[in-house]
């Protein structure tokens, strides 16, 4: 039976997907005001419930045609994922915040968490959906938008719980209290 908590709907979840006990925040970046412009890497965030990132020129309380808040309130991507990504096109390294996600993550596997809860510090994230590579992609590098194909460029969250998240942080499953 799908539970309720705030606007959003979810259905159970037979087995959730573990989450590695290693799992950390290796990276923070925010969109800049200018599309395209490089994303500024930041020691913590703050993340507002059905906003997104506070701060986040771009992104922050967007919302969709239908009204309600927007999917893209946080964008996560594996260091692991990255690192594969650069060692397939022959470059010794991607740097940190160049793919253009919010949050870069080590030890985690994101697309397996799609339809799940996560806590990062003190917020709670709801994993959406993966994320679709854009053209900017092959502006790092050509066929790296090709790579990120089939859920390989991350996932997008959005925000169930307002908090802080900083660099370091554990990722684990959310726990989340019943509604009264």
């Amino acid at each position: 039976m799908p539970k309720i908590i705030g606007r959003f709907t979810f259905s159970p979840v037979t087995t959730p997907a573990p989450i590695n006990p290693n799992a950390r925040v290796a990276s923070l970046h925010l969109h800049p005001v200018e599309p395209g412009a490089p994303l500024s890497a930041v020691e913590s965030i703050e993340v507002i419930a059905d906003k997104g990132i506070l701060g986040e020129p771009r992104y922050f309380g967007r919302l969709s045609r239908d009204g309600q808040p927007s999917r893209r309130q946080v964008s996560l991507i594996e260091t692991e994922q990255i690192a594969e990504h650069a060692r397939a096109l022959g470059l010794q390294s991607i740097p940190r915040g160049a793919v253009r996600a919010n949050i870069e993550t080590s030890d985690i596997n994101l697309a397996a968490l799609v339809g799940q809860q996560i806590q990062i510090g003190e917020a709670v994230l709801f994993i959406d959906a993966p994320r679709d590579p854009c053209a900017k992609m092959d502006a790092i590098c050509q066929g790296l938008r090709d790579l990120m194909l089939d859920n390989r460029q991350g996932v997008l969250a959005q925000v169930i719980r307002s908090g802080r998240i900083k660099i370091g942080d554990p990722i684990t499953a959310a726990k989340i209290s019943e509604p009264d």
